[in-house]
């Protein structure tokens, strides 16, 4: 079974180069910007009410996978469903940023941690009823998160 996506904007960021973007979108306060092609514009109204939104992205610079990665936190080899790792089979990302502003078709973001140029998949709204969750486990990274 094939799917086909299309994008439905871009994310433009401060960022060029693989090396020296965030490896998540908690770890950054850069700013960026949104553009979401005209013909999606009417799916942007009430979006302005939410402080944080999710983009879903397409790791458009992304080369391969191997089954097997070393996460950026961690020197020892995981699974790669057990990662974030940008290389997947299906090169989607995922960030929850925080919306400053709307104009139009264009959404003002802090917290990016995508490449410029970056083709959006998707935006839908972060809300704490349904996304935030208390019972959860870590995996590999709870120990790593100590250090």
């Amino acid at each position: 079974m094939d799917f086909v996506m299309k994008p439905i904007g871009v994310i433009h960021s401060p960022f060029s180069d693989k090396a020296h973007t965030p490896i998540q979108s908690n770890r950054s306060q850069a700013r960026g910007q949104v553009e979401v092609l005209p013909e999606y514009t009417p799916g942007l109204q009430d979006l302005e009410g939410f402080s944080h939104i999710y983009l879903l992205y397409v790791f458009h610079r992304s080369d391969g996978f191997s089954l097997l990665v070393h996460p950026f936190l961690d020197d020892e080899l995981h699974g790669l469903f057990a990662t974030r790792h940008p290389c997947r089979p299906n090169p989607i990302g995922l960030s929850v940023v925080r919306l400053l502003v709307r104009r139009d078709n264009k959404l003002e973001i802090e917290g990016v941690d995508v490449l410029d140029g970056t083709p959006l998949l998707d935006i839908k709204p972060y809300v704490t009823d349904f996304d935030v969750r208390t019972d959860v486990r870590t995996g590999w990274y709870s120990s790593r998160s100590k250090k």
